[in-house]
């Protein structure tokens, strides 16, 4: 755990602080803008940070998770309690000089606590199952994210089938752009690392790396709960953007959405799923003119793009190095 610590403070400080202060920058002229660009943005910055969590899992690690959305319902629902029924007295009991207004520093805990949640979740499904590998594992996973969903539509106290409503609108631009921006500096700052390369080495053959003195399961492990954090991370902004959640917005075709970001921006591409998260929010969006053929063209264009860049729209670079050494 010291060598993942030195890794995280060893990457350039300086590039998230950068994009810290351009969310805020943002989120100060934000006023100014179209609110439906704002929606798309907002949807765009969730999806980032799904996608690139993800990919640290399925990409980097070389594991087939298909329950991300199981994550993300943890976190959305245990933010969205936090903010519903300990946010009233919490703000009634907050000082008034604080380093942060008390509705901020409400959420942030609210953000945190769900996916401290969500990376619990991720040790109980991840410490039993992933010592199992490809099918084995996608149909572990796959059974967990069902398992959140049936759970939680059976809990009276958190609305079982009807969800949650009302939660406070406390998600805004700001909050999006500052945690893909963390987000993704913690992802590419452990697989750019000395501890990084574990993952990568887990990825390209286990039994080497085990053979090498790697803990393989422990790496996974890792991989799988920084992955799971970040994934209840956005189900908070989610549900507190909607302002209404309710288990089937986190059912297993959700899961299966995140995956395509993935492996359509290449697996352990970070800025290829990062563009891939970007394009297939917007795709709908265009789309939309044809409402009645809108997921026959969606469904088309992503057929296409498989066959015709099975490796993901962003791995030229690596191509072309592969056809010099050749």
């Amino acid at each position: 755990m010291n060598r993942l610590t030195s890794a995280l403070l060893a990457w350039p400080k300086a590039v998230l602080l950068a994009c810290l202060l351009a969310s805020l920058a943002f989120w100060l002229i934000s006023d100014r803008i179209n609110p439906y660009y704002m929606d798309v943005l907002t949807k765009i910055g969730i999806n980032v940070i799904l996608a690139v969590s993800l990919n640290l899992i399925n990409g980097y690690t070389g594991q087939f998770s298909l329950g991300h959305a199981g994550f993300m319902a943890v976190g959305a629902y245990a933010a969205a309690a936090v903010t519903m029924f300990a946010g009233p007295k919490f703000l009634a009991l907050a000082p008034a000089a604080w380093l942060l207004p008390a509705t901020d520093g409400l959420f942030l805990g609210a953000l945190l606590i769900g996916g401290l949640a969500a990376a619990l979740a991720g040790i109980l499904v991840g410490a039993p199952s992933l010592r199992l590998k490809g099918d084995y594992l996608a149909i572990v996973t796959l059974g967990f994210g069902e398992i959140i969903r049936v759970i939680f539509r059976n809990i009276d106290s958190l609305g079982g089938a009807l969800g949650l409503n009302g939660i406070p609108p406390y998600t805004n631009i700001f909050w999006v752009l500052a945690v893909a921006c963390i987000c993704t500096y913690v992802v590419l700052a452990m697989v750019h690392s000395t501890y990084g390369r574990g993952f990568v080495a887990v990825r390209d053959d286990e039994v080497a790396a085990e053979a090498m003195g790697l803990n393989t399961t422990r790496y996974k492990i890792v991989a799988f709960v920084v992955g799971a954090f970040f994934a209840g991370m956005a189900g908070g902004l989610y549900g507190h953007y909607t302002l209404s959640i309710d288990p089937k917005g986190f059912d297993f075709m959700r899961s299966i959405e995140i995956v395509v970001m993935v492996i359509l921006g290449g697996m352990g591409n970070t800025a290829g799923v990062i563009a891939a998260a970007v394009l297939l929010t917007l795709l709908p969006e265009v789309l939309r003119p044809f409402e009645k053929y809108r997921m026959i063209f969606y469904s088309l264009l992503l057929i296409i793009l498989m066959l015709t860049r099975p490796q993901g729209l962003f791995t030229w670079k690596r191509t072309l190095k592969t056809a010099g050494r050749a």
